[in-house]
């Protein structure tokens, strides 16, 4: 008879006594690496093309410089632009200013002309936006007057004011207006018909609306008309200053080019591309304040 296995009975209270909390080792927390964010790759990024764009110029400049009988070097102008801006307000008569006081002047010619623009453009956009019979008579008119060349019109403004001053800034008023316009007029189209119908249902009146409504929703557009229409009127104030005469940095250029001061006419042409960078770089920031859209 063969033996039978033996059965060995396995105790049920097998499992390991649990741990106090005092028993309880923690594991040691990982280290929180931080990554470095290279702060200056962003400004590389912008900085060597930059960079790389005004080697090239200079390049093509200088080559072009001594391949042309007459035409200044780099260095030449450098040297011209520091004699230039040691005193750029000096006044030697009526007509022999630095240029200084020529950007000045051709500025206060954009402020006068651009101011007169944006208190006509900025409420005639609003009311060829908002009412369908002023857009249907205004709107052959604009698209008739819109093409003419800027510089048509200051005979007009001479034969109207009899003086050159006004007449520069008439010519900035008329080419500055038509941007203003119809960007404003675009915005208040674009304005969802839901809030007029809410303010129907309040029974608010046209002022009302005009004010709480349509101001605050189409303030973007009328700000991209105003940095379209600055950008144009700082382009005509030199054709027109070149054609009127006085002071100014379109007569300032015209007078050096009598002179034959090259050096002294791309200085003008750089400080004119500053300046209207400056400006429009201005409003774009004006208008980013105000623009709701990512908000």
């Amino acid at each position: 008879m063969k033996n039978q296995a033996q059965i060995i009975p396995i105790p049920l209270d097998n499992t390991p006594p649990a741990r106090t909390q005092a028993e309880i080792v923690p594991l040691p927390a990982k280290p929180v690496v931080r990554r470095r964010v290279p702060l200056l790759r962003p400004l590389m990024q912008r900085v060597v093309p930059a960079l790389l764009g005004i080697g090239l110029l200079l390049c093509l400049w200088q080559v072009a410089a001594l391949n042309s009988k007459g035409f200044p070097t780099p260095w030449r102008t450098w040297q011209a632009a520091l004699t230039l801006f040691a005193d750029p307000f000096y006044i030697a008569g009526p007509n022999d200013q630095g240029i200084g006081w020529n950007v000045l002047a051709s500025l206060q010619r954009v402020a006068t002309g651009f101011g007169l623009a944006a208190l006509v453009g900025i409420p005639a956009g609003f009311l060829i936006g908002r009412f369908r019979f002023v857009a249907n008579m205004l709107n052959p008119l604009i698209s008739l007057l819109r093409p003419v060349s800027p510089l048509a019109w200051l005979p007009i403004g001479l034969l109207l004011f009899q003086r050159a001053e006004p007449a520069s800034s008439w010519t900035i008023f008329i080419c500055s207006i038509w941007p203003m316009i119809l960007n404003t007029a675009e915005g208040v189209r674009q304005i969802p018909q839901d809030y007029l119908n809410v303010a129907r249902v309040l029974r608010l009146s046209e002022f009302a609306i005009m004010r709480k409504i349509l101001l605050p929703a189409a303030l973007p557009g009328i700000l991209t008309g105003m940095r379209l229409s600055i950008g144009i009127a700082w382009l005509v104030i030199v054709a027109a200053e070149m054609l009127t005469g006085g002071i100014g940095i379109g007569f300032w250029i015209w007078n050096e080019w009598n002179n034959l001061n090259v050096e002294n006419i791309i200085i003008a042409i750089v400080v004119i591309g500053v300046v209207g960078l400056l400006l429009e770089q201005g409003l774009m920031w004006i208008a980013s304040r105000f623009n709701y859209s990512h908000r």
